[in-house]
């Protein structure tokens, strides 16, 4: 259902195509999307051999709209016809995003939610709402284990890529047990957690899931020695390592992996100088904390999300078997706190040239995507814009109250509050389409607030018609691990005769892959 025709601003039609005035053009476009749609009452019950989940960090709906919009803008299109890489997935729902003990969620209890599949309080990674923040004795026998396990178990190829920190709150979530998500390394932890026997997140990046296929992000400062000066910014204090027990995180990985085919790369210049074919294990730690803003991105040193997925569908896929990839686009959230709108959004168009590339490195025969978010932001935009408005400019009116112009964009609190002489700041009077940028606030806070509303859940290929209507957000996993036959509910992929069997639930026949059906039926045969 694109769009007919490429759209291209005009001056004459009053913002729009002169087709548009036709009903005609509204009436086909419709109904080749009604077609398209009735194509879908085929459900594909395959098996998923591929699993990946793109989390948009702070990405709720208002912001994939502005991103869409955005998108269009940058192809000198009006915008709002456009279609994201996401607005193709024939299936979307919404997901609740509290967490246990709050109405308005952060990204570690929500991480807990859609990668372990069990809801969670803030603040706390890999464990059940029985783990206190930040107290280290209410960990053990409340961890939780997530779908990258359940996927590594299964014998599949894992990886984890993000634009954060890799031991950041999303991440984290798949393998780690903290009742703090905030215990980056030994440094950040208590003096009393540590005695007690609580692990800071680096190290359980590398202990409790001991093979982790390819991980690829920021953070790199989190596995080095105190003070160890970094690769990238040597003398830079606040870059240095920050490990209080010693160790060198990554040279341990390096050897552990010598002999099995583990590669360690710190810039986009050895990341793309490997051959996938001769990786197994990848370990790509590009900044010492989160990689930048795509928008400040050095594209000689740091790779884009798109390029880091590219390289790690190409390593994952080698596996007969499939694999579980998490995908982070982590910084659509840092935007959003910091007031920043443009960075924001041209984070969130970025994750989706990340989604369009792998949709042509997969099939939706055999892979199950998901593209949702944590949570949402206090971000929108409004003020009766005309078709084709830049998303960063202006209201085409002033405010009757002030008699100032303002911004489409607007945040309900953050660091964008402005009080010039007594009164609001004119905004006519600075740059309000510069990168960093902070939108106006109607309350001052020194970081933006998270978003209470549900998020959007968009999903492609096997079994993905589960994500339908509006769900808890710890169902995801469910659904992934399902579809995948991982985890703990695989009754309908396998009879003890090895063929696929009804599921009593759903009446779908989740099948195995063309290989397996084929060796189950030799075996009959024989």
């Amino acid at each position: 259902n694109n769009f007919p025709a490429i759209w291209t601003r005009s001056a004459h039609t009053g913002g729009f195509q002169e087709q548009e005035k036709d009903p005609k053009f509204w009436n086909t476009w419709a109904q080749k999307t009604l077609k398209n749609a009735l194509t879908l009452q085929n459900l594909n019950t395959n098996k998923a051999k591929n699993l990946i989940l793109f989390l948009g960090d702070g990405m709720g709906v208002p912001t994939v709209t502005a991103a869409r919009i955005l998108k269009g803008q940058l192809n000198g299109q009006s915008g709002e016809e456009t279609q994201l890489e996401m607005d193709k997935f024939p299936f979307v729902s919404l997901a609740k995003t509290y967490n246990t003990n709050a109405q308005v969620p952060d990204s570690a209890g929500t991480a807990t939610a859609y990668l372990c599949g069990v809801k969670a309080n803030e603040g706390t990674v890999g464990v059940s709402a029985a783990a206190v923040r930040s107290q280290c004795n209410t960990t053990q026998g409340n961890e939780v284990t997530s779908i990258l396990k359940w996927a590594k178990d299964a014998g599949k190829s894992v990886g984890i890529v993000t634009t954060t920190r890799v031991n950041h709150a999303t991440p984290s979530a798949a393998y780690a047990h903290s009742v703090d998500r905030d215990w980056y390394s030994d440094n950040e932890m208590p003096p009393e957690a540590v005695q007690a026997g609580c692990k800071d997140i680096a190290r359980q990046l590398f202990e409790n899931i001991p093979n982790i296929d390819v991980i690829m992000g920021g953070g790199r400062k989190y596995m080095f020695p105190k003070n160890t000066s970094d690769i990238e910014y040597p003398g830079v204090a606040k870059h240095s390592g920050t490990r209080k027990d010693e160790r060198n995180l990554v040279q341990e990985w390096t050897d552990r992996m010598k002999d099995k085919k583990g590669r360690y790369v710190w810039n986009k210049k050895q990341l793309l100088s490997l051959n996938p074919n001769d990786v197994d294990h990848l370990l790509g730690l590009f900044e010492p904390g989160d990689l930048p803003y795509d928008l400040e991105r050095n594209t000689e040193t740091d790779p884009s999300l798109t390029e880091m997925v590219e390289v790690a569908i190409k390593i994952l896929r080698r596996n007969p078997s499939g694999f579980y990839l998490l995908v982070e686009g982590g910084r659509i959230d840092h935007g959003h706190h910091e007031g920043k709108a443009k960075q924001a959004l041209h984070e969130a168009v970025e994750m989706d040239r990340a989604i369009g590339r792998a949709d042509l490195m997969t099939s939706i025969h055999d892979t199950l995507t998901i593209v949702t978010a944590d949570h949402s932001h206090v971000f929108n935009f409004g003020g009766y814009t005309g078709r084709g408005n830049t998303i960063f400019g202006l209201a085409p009116m002033l405010s009757d109250i002030d008699q100032k112009p303002f911004t489409s964009i607007l945040y309900g609190n953050g660091p964008g509050y402005k009080i010039v002489k007594g009164a609001r700041e004119n905004v006519s009077t600075i740059d309000y389409q510069e990168n960093n940028y902070q939108a106006q606030s109607a309350v001052p806070l020194s970081m933006e607030t998270h978003g209470g509303e549900d998020v959007a859940v968009f999903a492609k290929g096997p079994l993905a018609h589960l994500l339908h209507g509006v769900h808890e957000q710890n169902y995801i996993p469910h659904v992934m691990a399902y579809a995948g036959c991982i985890g703990q509910n695989r009754e309908h992929c396998r009879s003890r005769s090895g063929t696929a069997s009804r599921s009593a639930t759903t009446g779908l026949y989740p099948v195995l892959s063309s290989i397996a059906t084929l060796l189950t039926v030799t075996r009959l045969l024989c």
